[in-house]
């Protein structure tokens, strides 16, 4: 497994871009997204009306790594298994494409908290 690559989620993300220091480590590291973290970003900064957010999405697009169907498939049948915690199906892609791809899944939604090959960070 790689320790300088990671698989961003979109709370990740965002708390870079809000300049938490927490997260100011992993601006170093290599990110990686997929299709659907693109999205959620990509809403969340219009939402929020961000100011830079073309800039922001730019400098991601060669960090987007699709997820492959079979992936998508294990994914929601995770979901399913962890129905009763309300986890997105975002989340669920993006953990098991961070399993299949041997790096670690980097967010702070505590429903990852203490799961293996996740990098649980407020």
């Amino acid at each position: 497994m790689s320790e300088d690559t990671f698989l961003f989620d979109t709370y990740a993300l965002m708390e870079i871009i809000d300049k938490n220091p927490n997260y100011l480590k992993y601006t170093e590291k290599n990110t990686i997204i997929n299709d659907f973290i693109f999205a959620e970003l990509c809403y969340s900064l219009a939402r929020d009306k961000a100011k830079n957010s073309g800039e922001i999405t730019d400098r991601l697009k060669s960090a987007i790594l699709h997820a492959k169907p079979e992936w998508i498939k294990e994914a929601m049948e995770f979901r399913i298994k962890w129905k009763d915690r309300g986890v997105s199906m975002t989340d669920c892609i993006s953990y098991i494409m961070s399993q299949k791809l041997g790096i670690k899944f980097l967010t702070g939604d505590k429903e990852f908290e203490n799961l293996e090959n996740v990098e649980f960070v407020k």
